[in-house]
């Protein structure tokens, strides 16, 4: 298994794996990619801006699709058509480096998109808003399927790229939703909307937003308070197990991607050691951190470590990893799994080339991860295979 590799660098080939991965289409990956083969040759850096153009202008050329489909009463055509220019703006803005033309101007769209998509499809997915100090956290919410009474829940946490819009497309909501397990996908402080709109900075003491997640989603009436996990993906690969760890009252865990000691990685790609998720990387960590500069945002990361914190874990705990990640290497969920010696029940799986999902968190094919974490938290919350 591998990245549909079109581009000749990893990072513009990861930006189409996950659209791909999304619900994009091929014939309109090909219409927004093959005018950038010249602007790729610059490397990862160089040429998002016209990254951004091909990619918009599709976008934009669907919504106006789909108003015609909302003038004949077509909504639900809409509805698909929406979708896919969300994911399109969206993917478009996370190429680009903060304060760049267009950026924000971009991921409003793509909001609005979704949004606007969500509502003509009478699609399982409703924004929520989870108050955090004077400002709030914004989540999607995904109810579980053919079941009664308080049913159980996972929160879904962001990595260090995406938004909360992208983990729906994952699909492991409507996998869980399938298995009887309500989801919530959340823009946690440095990510999406968090950072973008509310001006919240990423923070390594995760539990920090990580309790007052679990509070109001454990106040719901259709949740069971006692039988609420978490997870994440990539950076949330870090993010899932501190909260879990310092916030005992969740029931079960998982990471998609380890992400055992990031501060490390930090100090790894300093020297071009791995693979870069996103262009303008450096100035992408200073942003999403509020760092003044390199020094500050190497400050400000010192704790994003899991050493000392997984044995604090005292629940089910799935790690998961992709056997030929380029980003976070393998090591790190062996680390991860090793030190989780008081949970009652621990799990390595290992991604190979076997199944697939063998890139980082699965790029090259996430339907295997997403039914095994969504079958754990079925076995281990109280949900259904079957």
């Amino acid at each position: 298994m591998a990245l549909f590799n079109y581009f000749p660098n990893y990072v513009w080939n990861l930006s189409v794996a996950i659209a791909m991965e999304s619900g994009a289409k091929l014939g309109e990956i090909m219409d927004m990619c093959q005018p950038l083969l010249e602007a790729a040759q610059g490397g990862e850096d160089v040429g998002t801006e016209a990254f951004m153009h091909e990619w918009v202008k599709v976008a934009d050329r669907l919504a106006g699709l789909a108003q015609e489909d909302q003038t004949k009463g077509h909504d639900f055509s809409a509805s698909d058509k929406l979708q896919r220019a969300s994911l399109y703006y969206l993917i478009a803005e996370r190429m680009q480096a903060q304060g760049s033309q267009g950026r924000m101007d971009s991921f409003v769209k793509g909001r609005q998109a979704f949004d606007a998509g969500a509502k003509l499809g009478s699609l399982n997915v409703q924004r929520v808003e989870i108050p955090y100090g004077d400002k709030h956290i914004a989540a999607l919410y995904s109810r579980a399927t053919g079941g009664e009474g308080p049913v159980p829940a996972v929160v879904f946490l962001n990595g260090l790229d995406s938004c909360k819009e992208m983990l729906w497309w994952s699909r492991l909501p409507e996998e869980l939703a399938r298995r009887g397990v309500s989801c919530l996908c959340v823009d946690q402080p440095g990510t999406g909307e968090s950072l973008r709109l509310q001006e919240l900075p990423a923070t390594w003491r995760a539990e920090e937003w990580g309790t007052p997640v679990y509070e109001w989603l454990a106040s719901r009436e259709d949740v069971d308070a006692s039988r609420i996990g978490i997870t994440g993906i990539s950076l949330g690969g870090y993010y899932a197990p501190r909260v879990c760890a310092m916030e005992p009252r969740y029931a079960s865990g998982a990471v998609w991607g380890a992400n055992h000691n990031w501060a490390e990685v930090q100090q790894k790609r300093l020297k071009r050691e791995g693979e870069n998720p996103v262009p303008h990387y450096w100035n992408h960590v200073r942003w999403v951190f509020g760092a003044n500069d390199n020094n500050d945002f190497f400050r400000r990361a010192e704790g994003m470590t899991l050493d000392g914190v997984m044995e604090k874990i005292r629940v089910p705990f799935l790690v998961t990893h992709g056997e030929h990640d380029r980003q976070i290497s393998l090591d790190y969920a062996h680390q991860s799994y090793d030190q989780l010696e008081n949970s009652p029940r621990r799990k390595l799986k290992i991604f190979t080339e076997r199944e697939g999902g063998v890139e980082h968190v699965g790029a090259d094919n996430m339907s295997y991860g997403r039914h095994y974490i969504a079958d754990w938290f079925a076995d281990t919350l109280g949900g259904r295979t079957s």
